[in-house]
């Protein structure tokens, strides 16, 4: 209302000579959900609340170490270095190590839901606790707009993959701004292309709904997160497994006139001290001394240090797309990228056994990584599970398209019971329009020029009839053309007549 002018003298008024603007919203901000050491800041529990992280110090600080995990080593004379080794379930958590590899690759802000601590049997039911633990705790948190849940593959297969059909939903169905990466259990075995292969098993048991909001990649990953320096005997549970296997070693070295009695005595002497010895110092300095005395224990260790590195990828293309997302921007195919600490992956692909991960018949697409000479491993798709769609078929155009919708809804939110009229229309058209203009202009959208990328249109006879603007609503229709990924290059070479 204008003011009334009562009393005579000079008045100033102030006019926006600026419209309100869109602000981008953030495109790669995981959420984490797994087991963790701790969870706590001070006194106060962090147990099921997500809680914004920056860095690798911050979440130890927070959620603490990593897990004291245990395998069980037995004497084998059908496994080529004559023992086997089997992690104990019960002490193997994944959470920390993911959280490293995600840093190792660009990694940034991040949340992390912690759903129990390294003395919890791993369950489906805390990590998507419909009470409002795990996955859905994270429903009244808008800025998460990555899911991943590394622990997920060491449940049972079929509670795995409905926990994965619940996280689609959850990005697709009550969230509509968040993308998962979903990981292949038993994604570190080579395919048999029957019934048994694991990635059929993954598509028939991930279901139909909502495939456009989430991507898996396979196989699993050599990595390089726990160096062989941190490993030593302690990690096997039965030590007198151990201490068998390494006499054995003795005595054949013994039987081959490759050492004395005497030192064979001696060796068992100190390899005898592993099942007592619990002080740290004791433990490194028995380790020192076993290191150069046992070729045995070394390629003990160095077989746990490798089975421990193996990690499912998706906390790598967590930390990958949000590197690219910021050194580059959310339309870029998080493709064709290196992953960083990492040796191999653990299934060599060709091209012939990537044609069926990438163009299978019912759609559901997983991407390779793989591993090129001279090149590194590379990430080597960038579709969605909904590889059939045209829409969707790219990692890219769903978080663009997302990006654009969370961006243009929440500038929206300040025009709700704004008037329903003309001048509130140009004012939004405006606003948004400047937005894709920009946007455009940093190659998000396709065009050479705005009116080719971008369209938007609102006003009373082209997207709302007289009933709607008595029922109170605005209606505004937006349509952009996104940019999608060369996918397949195709480069014609003809010859032609010599000229001169």
């Amino acid at each position: 209302m204008a003011t009334t002018l009562a009393t005579p003298g000079v008045y100033i008024e102030e006019k926006s000579s600026f419209g309100s603007s869109v602000v981008p919203v953030q495109t790669a901000v995981p959420a984490f959900i797994g087991y963790t050491e701790k969870a706590s800041r001070g006194a106060k529990s962090l147990f099921n609340e997500p809680t914004k992280i920056s860095s690798m110090g911050q979440y130890e600080e927070l959620f603490g170490g990593p897990p004291a995990t245990k395998l069980n080593i037995t004497p084998s004379d059908d496994a080529p270095a004559s023992f086997d080794l089997k992690f104990n379930d019960a002490t193997r958590y994944l959470m920390y190590y993911a959280m490293r590899l995600f840093y190792n690759n660009g990694g940034a802000d991040c949340y992390i839901v912690s759903v129990g601590n390294y003395s919890d049997k791993i369950e489906a039911s805390k990590l998507n606790d419909p009470k409002g633990g795990g996955l859905t705790s994270l429903e009244k948190h808008l800025e998460p707009t990555i899911v991943v849940v590394p622990d997920a593959i060491l449940l049972t297969p079929n509670d795995c993959l409905s926990l994965q059909a619940a996280i689609l939903s959850h990005c697709g169905y009550k969230m509509k701004n968040r993308f998962a990466l979903l990981d292949v259990i038993d994604g570190d075995k080579e395919r048999t292309f029957d019934d048994e292969d694991v990635i059929n098993k993954f598509r028939e048991g991930i279901g139909s709904n909502f495939l456009q909001w989430g991507a898996a990649y396979y196989p699993y990953l050599n990595t390089t997160i726990l160096s062989g320096s941190d490993i030593d005997f302690t990690f096997i549970e039965n030590s007198d497994g151990l201490i068998e296997i390494l006499n054995k070693e003795v005595d054949d070295r013994l039987a081959a006139d490759d050492i004395t009695e005497a030192r064979a005595e001696g060796i068992k002497a100190e390899i005898a001290k592993i099942a007592d010895t619990t002080e740290p110092d004791a433990i490194q300095s028995l380790q020192g001394t076993l290191s150069t005395i046992s070729p045995k224990l070394n390629l003990v260790l160095e077989t746990i240090s490798t089975m421990i590195n193996v990690m499912p990828p998706s906390s790598a293309m967590a930390g990958a797309l949000s590197m690219v997302d910021s050194s580059v921007n959310v339309a870029k195919a998080p493709a064709n990228v290196s992953l960083g600490a990492v040796v191999s992956p653990t299934v060599n692909i060709n091209n012939d056994n990537q044609e069926d991960l990438n163009l299978p018949l019912n759609g559901k697409a997983v991407n390779a990584i793989r591993s090129f000479q001279g090149k590194g491993t590379l990430v080597w798709g960038a579709r969605t599970l909904e590889g059939n769609s045209k829409d969707y078929r790219y990692i890219s155009v769903r978080r663009t398209m997302t990006y654009l919708e969370q961006s243009i809804k929440f500038a929206a939110e300040a025009y709700v019971f704004a008037p329903n009229n003309s001048t509130t229309w140009s004012t939004l058209k405006s606003t948004v329009s400047n937005f894709l203009t920009n946007q455009w202009q940093s190659g998000l959208l396709a065009g050479t020029s705005p009116e080719d990328a971008f369209e938007v249109e609102i006003g009373l006879g082209m997207t709302m009839t007289p009933n709607d603007i008595l029922d109170g609503i605005l209606k505004m229709t937006v349509r952009v053309a996104l940019t999608r990924p060369a996918e397949f290059i195709v480069i014609t070479f003809e010859q032609q007549q010599q000229k001169s």
